[in-house]
């Protein structure tokens, strides 16, 4: 009888010490791990001034290092982006049987968020956090091992990619001269910066074909004369941003997005930091998958489509900004019109047209609508960190209609380079869309 009991006991113990060991399986695909990841990458792209071409490429190859585990983890709910966006090969295939895919999914995210920053300290700390949590889990050793481990290698077959894109060679390429004729883009001020990623039509795309896939129609050419259509975009500028309503001022300060904006008082100078247009959007797509309630690998799907059309996105506007060098309202309502008007958002140092915020905020729209609906209202909290308040839409492209409209408002885009950035935009979103299939059955809307 004492024999039979001990048996009994040790089944027990058995069954208690396995279930001890699994019960922290559900707990790590809580989607807010990798929400709390994606968040600390966007502080560190804040912290560290990324450019919002910079910040895309920033936010694209960790998320898609992640997706990749997800994708092997359901191979009937996820493919692959191999075969879908260019040059990418597949991941190496995990050979312990330890590994848990989310947890490696997010070793993997950081590892490669990692190695394209600069503040390595702050991901360093972010990291030691998440291990902290991970023990206070009981997350057994073998599997935080296994899947660090895995994750590494998840990432060194991504960072390879990623180094093939062209950004590294292009950080050598000269910088823009500037061409004196008035219809070219100027340095502007206050500190009169160099001309950001002039480049940037080099870098590898995703999914579109090439930089220049969807150019938009030519720019209005460029005439002073008293009401020529150029003219006329000019004083359209200058006659809003004099006249405008409390409420032109919130969107345009609340879409103004400017990674550094120097501020100077006498001969004292000092900045501001916020999140890029890009940083913006992918702070939506943290709002629409809580609230539809996604699953951790749903999350990591909708940022993936995300960050891509942001980087195509980019691509496209950047190849027509620097090959039509559009000069900027700022610098020839100074000129010729009122060398004291200031813009009411500060001009950012790269060409015109067309306008970067119409781009990509159309295409992140497009791509978002795909996922969860035409008719998806949410509320954007997204600048509640840098002191604005929330506002309210009824769907994401009247987000987007509304981040386009902010750049008129604001004093630093002719309404061409807005309304036919929106057509490019849409144009990019559209095309990612039609050839990006990550999921075979699509989130169904809230």
């Amino acid at each position: 009888m004492k024999k039979a009991y001990l048996i009994v006991l040790s089944v027990l113990f058995i069954q208690c010490s396995l279930e001890k060991d699994t019960t922290y399986i559900e707990k790590v695909q809580d989607p807010e791990f990798f929400q709390d990841a994606m968040q600390n990458l966007t502080d560190i792209v804040v912290y560290d001034i990324f450019s919002p071409p910079v910040a895309s490429r920033v936010y694209l190859y960790p998320t898609i290092a992640a997706y990749e585990v997800m994708a092997l983890k359901f191979p009937k709910k996820y493919n692959s982006l191999v075969g879908q966006i260019k040059e990418l090969n597949s991941i190496p295939l995990p050979s312990d049987q330890n590994i848990n895919h989310h947890l490696a999914s997010l070793y993997a995210f950081n590892t490669v968020g990692r190695a394209l920053i600069f503040s390595e300290d702050k991901m360093n700390l972010f990291q030691e956090t998440f291990n902290s949590k991970l023990e206070e889990l009981n997350v057994p050793r073998k599997v935080v091992k296994a899947s660090k481990n895995y994750g590494a290698e998840v990432a060194a077959s991504i960072l390879e990619w990623a180094s093939k894109d062209m950004y590294n060679q292009t950080r050598t390429y000269p910088k823009y001269t500037i061409k004196e004729e008035d219809q070219f883009w100027k340095p502007t001020p206050p500190d009169y910066m160099d001309g950001i990623e002039p480049h940037w039509k080099e870098i590898r795309t995703m999914v579109i074909h090439s930089s220049n896939q969807f150019s938009p129609k030519e720019p209005l050419p460029f005439d002073m004369n008293e009401g020529s259509p150029f003219q006329k975009q000019l004083m359209e500028v200058f006659e809003v941003t004099n006249k405008l309503s409390e409420e032109q001022i919130n969107i345009a300060k609340f879409w103004d997005c400017n990674p550094y904006v120097t501020h100077h008082r006498g001969h004292a100078m000092f900045a501001t930091k916020k999140i890029t247009p890009g940083g913006h959007w992918i702070g939506i797509t943290a709002i629409a998958t809580r609230q539809s309630k996604s699953t951790f690998d749903e999350t990591i799907n909708a940022y993936a489509n995300v960050s891509i059309a942001l980087f195509d996105g980019f691509i496209s506007c950047w190849d027509e900004k620097w090959d039509t060098l559009i000069v900027r309202p700022e610098t020839l309502i100074n000129q010729y019109y009122d060398e004291e008007w200031l813009p009411l958002l500060q001009t950012p140092p790269f060409p015109e047209y067309t306008s970067g915020h119409s781009v990509i905020s159309r295409a992140a729209a497009v791509t978002l609508t795909d996922l969860f609906g035409d008719d998806f209202a949410f509320t954007d909290t997204t600048e509640l960190l840098y002191g604005l308040p929330v506002r309210k839409y009824t769907s994401f492209i009247h987000a987007s209609e509304e981040a386009a409209i902010s750049r008129l408002y604001g004093g630093i885009h002719y309404m061409m380079a807005i309304e036919e950035g929106v057509k490019q935009g849409d144009a990019v979103g559209s095309f990612v869309v039609d050839n990006l299939q990550t999921m075979s059955k699509t989130i169904s809307p809230n």
